[in-house]
C-alpha cells in the first residue's frame, strides 16, 4: 500500500481545490442529475461528481477539453476535487 493511504493524505489541506472539494455539497448534484441517467440503457455513465467537477475545472481554468483531460491525469488536486480516492494516471 505504500506510505500514503489515499490522495487526501498526500495533499496540502490549504490548497484552494482541496478546500473547495470539501465545501461543495456533491450529493445535491447527484440527487438532481441522476434522474437524467438510466442504469438499463447505453454505456454506463461516469460518476456525476466527476462530470460536474470537470465542467467546473474547465471553466475556472479556461481549459479546452483536451487540456482538461491531460491536466486531470497529471494533477492530484484535480483528481481529489473530482472525488478520486487514489491517483489515476489515465
Amino acid at each position: 500500500m505504500g506510505l500514503f493511504h489515499g490522495l487526501a493524505d498526500q495533499l496540502n489541506q490549504k490548497h484552494p481545490l482541496y478546500q473547495l472539494a470539501n465545501k461543495i455539497n456533491w450529493s445535491l448534484f447527484e440527487t438532481n442529475f441522476k434522474k437524467h441517467y438510466s442504469e438499463k440503457m447505453g454505456k454506463p455513465a461516469k460518476p456525476i461528481r466527476l462530470m460536474v467537477s470537470l465542467l467546473i475545472l474547465k471553466y475556472v481554468r479556461d481549459l479546452s477539453d483536451e487540456n482538461l483531460v491531460e491536466q486531470w491525469a497529471e494533477n492530484i488536486y484535480f483528481q481529489y476535487f473530482s472525488g478520486e480516492q487514489h491517483f489515476q494516471p489515465t
